[in-house]
């Protein structure tokens, strides 16, 4: 399993239930990456897309507390991460990838073995967070792209890999 997500320079991921900033070719990349795969989410992370809907040509799981949600537009949903990591197994560990939020992205880094990180060079506002990988023994980056720009945003994609 896979971790996909852009932080800013505090590992910031949200703010308000929104990206702290949309770049096209970070978007360009978590679109190509994740198409025809597996995602797996949190409820306030499929309510922050465009009309609560689920990413297209994906397999779209979400978690969720609530007993009463009904799949409308083809997402299933699981109540636990126990349930989700079950309902997982049908699914090639490789084209799976948790996209948020932050408390999914904490209980699913010990069941992945790489993460995608965009690093944004600038401090939003933020409330959510992801997990930070410099400061986690257990994680090493082995891959950091050259250093592009999209206005005044500085950022670069990186992978890491479990030790």
């Amino acid at each position: 399993m896979k971790l996909i997500a852009c932080v800013d320079s505090n590992w910031g991921i949200g703010y308000k239930n929104e990206l702290l900033v949309r770049i096209p070719s970070d978007q360009k990349f978590f679109r190509e990456t994740t198409t025809g795969k597996v995602v797996v989410m949190g409820r306030k992370t499929l309510e922050s897309f465009p009309g609560g809907k689920p990413l297209k040509n994906r397999t779209n799981i979400v978690i969720t507390s609530s007993k009463n949600m009904t799949p409308k537009d083809g997402e299933i949903y699981v109540n636990s991460l126990e349930e989700c990591l079950e309902l997982l197994k049908q699914y090639d560990d490789e084209d799976i990838y948790i996209i948020g939020g932050s408390s999914v992205y904490k209980e699913f880094l010990p069941y992945c073995n790489k993460a995608l990180i965009t690093k944004v060079d600038r401090a939003f506002s933020a409330d959510a967070y992801f997990p930070n990988l410099d400061k986690d023994e257990e994680w090493k980056m082995v891959r950091e792209s050259e250093e592009q720009t999209y206005f005044d945003n500085t950022f670069e994609f990186t992978e890491y890999e479990r030790i």
